[in-house]
């Protein structure tokens, strides 16, 4: 039984994600939990205590701005007379998310584990309040307004692929529930305040108070609403907001922050800024804007517009963080974990500030950073060198991690705007090289590309000799004047997936496009 994809169990409400599915994976989840708890002998706390562990339980379901009371009890005291293993539950907007939170609750419950019951949170606050213990985040992030979708956390990181595959038999195999006896009564907990808190806290270790900076936020109807703009607040910004009221529908704009659903905030920030006529917008009490900001449904993705209302590449924003936190770190080998689709102007600025760029699959950001820090040679080191990751991102997704393991969207925007603050956007992107990006994709059956993969792995090489080459994740070319492409087969899609960065990326895609025709036609 395949249900796990790169960022979850996705798909239609009413025949993938149903309500059935959600109990049992509720189920399953429940389960395993309360056996690895009752191993341990204990409860369901990590070597490493949550510092999001608010276990207050007179809070609502249905609040959405959380509670300014928080109450830090340790995994000792939570623990200290009940063995039962904890899972925190939350959910998105979506029409479909009560009912499918319900059903997951109830198979948790069933299966023995204690359920807190979180509310609508973004992601992130989820994954904050997972730490010390299991979490269940029910969100399709940016899909469409008839999906949902079931993403699963331990201890503030999602789940590797070796737990996905044990909820995938354990839901097949369709076990039996708990002793009656051992069913559980839930709980509900205040998160969003304490995760707001949090994130304000950590991102005033970067770059200069805001005092003021103007920031358009686009929340996208998504639970960026509830976070976002709270805490460009609290560090001191003059936030103006678009589409800030969680709709499960999504009325205002596609939940997926692209360039054609950012329109009206490019528009809406390039046009401030021209009426303001200054040359440091959103600065000084005029009425432009420093910059904008677009988020997805649930807040772990996010998207830079500039002060002329054009989308700042997001190898560019990779790029920009990783530098930051590389030359923060006072790491002996700081490393930055990213994707085999990511641009090289992030191994460039990361090499310039003295650090070293591993990658790793796409959807497993996680895994390489377990990986880099355990010496693994393999999936995100080539020689079994350990390091310590300073942070890992794919494109658009970053996990910032000194303030935790999972994807955080909110904590992006903290720290951008707090080292725009101090540099000016164009200053953070003035030592960026951006050179030209595309990506295409090939037509090629799905039982051929096998084939026509193993035929690249030679094809390529020696159609373009003064490159070097990388196999494992597809196959990728980095040449001499840092040029780079990519080819990967569609995991979804009868493509071969083509990427390219060059100052002429066009000659490159079609030279590359003639290389994959080829192969596709031997195999």
């Amino acid at each position: 039984m395949d249900l796990f994809g790169t960022a979850g169990i996705r798909g239609s409400a009413t025949d993938r994600v149903t309500p059935a599915l959600a109990l049992a994976v509720g189920g399953a989840v429940g389960s395993a939990a309360r056996e690895r708890a009752d191993a341990r002998g204990g409860g369901d706390g990590g070597d490493d205590e949550g510092n999001g562990r608010d276990d207050e339980v007179n809070g609502s379901d249905d609040e959405v701005n959380g509670s300014d009371d928080e109450v830090n009890a340790t995994d000792d005291e939570v623990n200290a007379t009940d063995s039962v293993p904890e899972v925190v539950v939350a959910r998105d907007g979506r029409v479909t998310g009560p009912a499918l939170a319900a059903a997951m609750e109830s198979g948790l419950a069933s299966a023995g584990a204690k359920v807190l019951r979180a509310g609508v949170l973004p992601t992130p606050a989820l994954a904050y309040a997972s730490q010390g213990r299991h979490g269940v985040m029910i969100t399709a992030s940016h899909n469409p307004p008839h999906d949902n979708g079931i993403k699963l956390f331990h201890d503030g990181t999602e789940f590797e692929r070796e737990l996905e595959e044990l909820v995938e038999r354990r839901v097949a195999a369709e076990p039996e529930p708990a002793a009656w006896d051992e069913w559980t009564e839930s709980a509900t907990i205040d998160v969003l305040e304490a995760y707001r808190e949090a994130v304000a806290d950590y991102a005033r270790e970067y770059g200069a108070p805001l005092d003021g900076l103007r920031i358009a936020v686009d929340c996208g109807n998504g639970m960026a609403s509830v976070a976002t703009p709270q805490v460009l607040r609290k560090l001191g910004a003059e936030v103006v907001t678009l589409n800030a009221n969680v709709d499960g529908h999504f009325p205002g704009r596609g939940s997926k922050p692209t360039p054609e659903t950012l329109t009206d905030l490019r528009e809406f920030v390039a046009d401030a800024n021209e009426r303001a006529e200054t040359n440091s917008p959103g600065r000084g009490g005029d009425e432009g804007f420093a910059f904008g900001i677009g988020h997805d449904g649930d807040a772990d993705r996010i998207v830079v517009v500039d002060a002329d209302g054009e989308i700042v590449h997001e190898d560019t924003v990779l790029a920009i963080l990783a530098e930051q936190y590389v030359r923060a770190s006072d790491a002996a080998d700081p490393v930055v974990v990213t994707t085999p689709n990511a641009s090289g102007r992030i191994d460039e600025r990361v090499r310039e500030a003295g650090g070293r760029v591993e990658r790793v699959r796409l959807g497993a950001l996680h895994e390489g950073i377990a990986a880099v820090e355990a010496g693994e040679p393999g999936d995100a080191t080539d020689d079994g060198t350990a390091g310590t990751v300073a942070f890992a991102a794919e494109p658009w997704k970053h996990v910032h991690t000194a303030f935790g393991g999972w994807i955080d969207g909110v904590c992006s925007a903290a720290v951008v705007a707090r080292l725009v603050a101090a540099e000016g956007l164009d200053g953070l992107r003035a030592p960026i090289t951006e050179r030209p990006y595309r990506k295409v994709s090939v037509d090629c059956p799905d039982d051929r590309k096998a084939a026509a993969m193993a035929e690249l792995e030679t094809a390529f090489p020696a159609a373009f000799p003064e490159a070097e080459v990388s196999t494992e994740h597809g196959v990728r070319l980095e040449f001499p004047d840092a040029s780079w492409l990519l080819v990967r087969p569609s995991g979804t899609e009868p493509y071969i997936r083509l990427y390219a960065e060059s100052d002429d990326v066009d000659a490159l895609i079609e030279d590359a496009r003639e290389v994959i025709a080829d192969a596709v036609a031997e195999a």
